[in-house]
This record gives structure tokens, sequence and C-alpha cells, in this order.
């Protein structure tokens, strides 16, 4: 999208009494521009990505050949080709196609606890929507079965799915609605299936926000914490059906971030390598320490039990010598509890965001194919560190994970 194209606001719409209407009006449009270049033309909808044989090989654990000897054979669908000749791509269903016939479906068993994880930090600007986005997508490119629950009202997940979360949704689309009449929707019905196939979305909108007043009501008026679960009971509902829970909340810790770190089984916490940021997340810790301290004294509730915290430092640039010697730093505090990987800026992560797309829905560079392809690799090496600790948590892949 040129940015001749967007619809610059005059001052003089600013001054008059609907002036806020006309700005929002104006935005509006420049939303739309943005969600519908990120539509294929010829659906309509996001189009998930695609890959050649060698990557669709590698994906479902056999060689190329394995899969054109079932494709000969007849166990797979015979491919269609370009008008060039060349073999048409294979698309996520088709890949997951692929791993029943040949029995390599990397999902978790009956008997293993789905992983539920938060992806989790007060402060805004750390990487923890762009973590949250990228790993979701990775578990789905690798077979997993995948539920991502936006939990954050300004909904930038929610769009990054092609939605325009306070025109394409109405309340009733999201948690709020079904936390208002459970018994009428049910948490199913407002699970939404995206463009990435494994990959399903319980979508956010503004009206969420409300969620922060109304439980804060609740608790006043009842004297009870039971509705600091209401997360994870309507995870309960479904969570049998999915291998991974991938929850994004808001950038604050109020009643809703409380519900979604009651609900998980494991935290992720984005951390820049800037003294604000490590300052900031240092009083995350504390404070979210502090208040499941205080409602498990109060309210007589067994503190949350995690698979893992881990720390990731996010948005690095170690061409600046302060994060190097803060991610230094963080590496001796922490310890085990940070991953190896750390997820370093990229202009193609924004340049992606801004076509409303992740790295991983990218057809081709935005910037150059070697910045492409090391921002790939450093966004594919933390979301493995992340993959490792949630396969060492069940007991029937745990030896994958050494």
């Amino acid at each position: 999208m040129a940015t001749e194209q967007i619809l610059e606001a005059q001052p003089d719409d600013l001054v008059e009494e609907d002036g806020l209407g006309t700005l929002h009006r104006k935005a509006l449009t420049i939303l739309k521009r943005i969600r519908d270049g990120a539509l294929d033309p010829e659906t309509g909808q996001k189009k998930g990505p695609t890959f050649a044989i060698s990557k669709a090989a590698s994906l479902v654990g056999r060689t190329a050949s394995a899969i054109r000897e079932a494709e000969r054979d007849g166990r797979l669908p015979e491919r269609d080709r370009t008008a060039s000749g060349h073999r048409v791509q294979y698309t996520l269903e088709e890949l997951d196609h692929m791993r029943e016939v040949f029995g390599t479906r990397p999902w978790r068993a009956p008997t293993d606890t789905p992983a539920i994880i938060s992806i989790s930090n007060f402060k805004g600007g750390v990487g923890k929507s762009t973590i949250a986005l990228h790993l979701a997508q990775h578990f789905a490119i690798r077979g997993y079965r995948v539920l991502f629950i936006d939990c954050d009202s300004q909904a930038s997940s929610t769009m990054m799915f092609g939605y325009r979360p306070d025109i394409d949704l109405a309340e009733d689309d999201t948690l709020y609605g079904h936390f208002h009449n459970p018994e009428l929707l049910g948490v199913r019905k407002i699970i939404r299936k995206t463009h990435f196939f494994g990959l399903d979305l319980i979508p956010a909108n503004l009206k969420l926000y409300n969620l922060e007043y109304e439980i804060a009501g609740y608790l006043a008026q009842n004297q009870s914490f039971d509705i600091i679960d209401l997360i994870s009971q309507a995870i309960d509902e479904v969570v049998d059906d999915y291998d991974i829970v991938i929850m994004d909340p808001p950038p604050a810790l109020g009643m809703v971030s409380m519900a979604v770190l009651q609900a998980a089984n494991a935290m992720v916490i984005p951390m820049p390598p800037s003294v604000i940021d490590f300052a900031s997340t240092v009083s995350f810790i504390d404070m979210a320490r502090t208040t499941m301290r205080q409602l498990e004294k109060l309210g007589g509730r067994v503190k949350p039990a995690y698979n893992f915290i881990r720390l990731v430092g996010s948005r690095v640039d170690e061409s600046k010598s302060m994060h190097r010697e803060i991610l230094t730093m963080m590496r001796q505090v922490f310890g085990g509890s940070m991953i190896n990987s750390v997820l370093r800026t990229s202009a193609e992560i924004d340049n992606a965001s801004s076509r409303m797309k992740t790295v991983f829905e990218l057809e081709r560079p935005v910037t150059s194919h070697e910045v492409h392809n090391r921002c790939v690799k450093h966004l594919n090496d933390v979301c493995r560190d992340i993959e490792a600790d949630v396969l060492r948590s069940w007991e029937s892949r745990a030896g994958e994970a050494a």
C-alpha cells in the first residue's frame, strides 16, 4: 500500500464536535486497505503457506523420494503441475494428510497434558504478540493441533488473522460473549478456523476490555475468586482437541492477565535487553508472583503449576553494545530459565506486519533474501527451543527433546 493512498486527517476535522468520529472513520479506511492487501484476490480470504516437495518432505519426516513413491502407488494423490511443468506446492492440509499416511503426526499422546502457554509481559512493545503469533504458526507448520486465544482487547493478533476486530466481530464472537452467556453460546461456537490449517482462533475485540471492570466488580460483590478461573474453564471445554494452546494476554497485569496466568501451565516472557525493559520485566515477575501468592492466601486457591517458565531475549540488536552487555547479564542471572536463542530485531518482521502478515506468511522476501533468511532462522530457533520445552513436558515425547 503506497503511503500517498492514506487519508490524512485535516486539522479542522479534529476540532469539530464529531472530530474523533471523523478520525476513526478515516483510520478504519486505512485498516481496510491494509487488510484487503493481505487477502487473496481470488478467494477474498487470507492464504496459508505452501511448500516445495523438499521442504514438505522435511516437515513430514520423510524423503522427497518417499513422497513421489506414495503418489505413484496411490497412497497420496497424484500431483498437479503448473503451466511451466513444475510440481504444485503442498498446503498445510496436504502435509497433514501425508503425516497421516506415513504415521508421522507429532500429536501428543492422550495421556500427555496439552501445553497451555501464556506469552506474558505487562509492558508493550517487547515482542509479545510477535512471538505468540510466530510460535502458534510454527507449531501448526510442524503438524501440531493449535488453539490461539487472543485475550488482549487491542486485538492486534486477531487483526493478523485477517479481521477488523471491531467491525467484523461482535461481542458474542469473543470470550466476552462466552462469559456472559456460556450456556447459550458454548466456547466451541466462538472458535474459528484460520488460513493456517491446524491453527484455530478465539478472537478478541475492544469489548473484551470490559471484562477488566466486570471481573473486579464480581470480586467485590461476591467475595469469591472463582471468577479468575473463567479462561481456564473455557479452555477445559475444548483442550482435548489440541496439542498446544497459545494465549496472548493484555500488556498489563490486570484481571484478564491474571485469569490467563491461572489458566496456563507454561509461561514465556519476552524481554528486550534494554535497561527500561529489563526493569519492567523484573517488576512484572515480582507482581505476578505476589498477586498469585495473594490469591492463594486470600482465596484458598492452589497456586498454578507451570511445566516451564522461560525468558526470551526479544528485539535484540547486537550491534548495540548495551544490548550485548545486558543480554550477557541476563544469561548470567537467569541461567537455564532463559532460552538459548534470541529474537533479533529485523526489518522483515516490521515489513511483514505492515502487510498484516507474519514472516512465516511471506511468499517472498520484502527486504532481501539474506535478511529474510536470517530473520526466519532466528524465529525458528526461538520456536524450536520452546517446542523442546513442550516435548519435555510430554512423557510420550520427552526423549525427542534431548
